[in-house]
């Protein structure tokens, strides 16, 4: 049971970040609210990003960290866009009017705003890991030894 807790916990931190991200972006823009299957895909980006110290060292720099982190969450939003948009044709999100985008899924322009939110994301799963279950105190690096 207690296995379950702490993926739970963070899944529902992630997604109700995400979600509340989205829906402020959305009211910002002056478009239509977000769709429920966001507090999904915020779940899941929230726990990939948290697994990456599961799988690299602390030693790993943490701008590689962000790296890695933006790269998966890319790829969910790509997969879930295409799936929600493109297979099912909700029209979650569009973004064939943006620049260097890739079916309309991503874009480069939000693959930098990405950068920026997986760095807080990084740290925020971090702390939460050391306060609520004990784990490791964060500490980072910021470059190669």
């Amino acid at each position: 049971m207690k296995r379950l807790i702490k993926p739970a916990a963070l899944f529902a931190v992630g997604g109700t970040i995400y979600l509340t991200i989205e829906i402020l972006w959305r009211a910002f823009r002056g478009s239509t609210p977000t769709h429920w299957s966001m507090f999904i895909l915020g779940g899941l980006c929230f726990l990939a990003i948290g697994a990456i110290n599961e799988h690299f060292s602390w030693e790993t720099p943490f701008w590689i960290q962000a790296i890695i982190g933006t790269g998966i969450v890319l790829i969910l939003e790509f997969v879930f866009g295409c799936v929600l948009n493109l297979w099912l044709g909700l029209g979650v999100w569009d973004y064939s009017d943006t620049p260097f985008n890739i079916l309309g899924q991503v874009c480069l322009p939000f693959a930098f705003a990405w950068l920026f939110l997986v760095a807080v994301a990084i740290v925020l799963d971090d702390y939460l890991r050391y306060w609520l279950f004990g784990e490791e105190k964060p500490h980072y690096r910021w470059s190669f030894k």
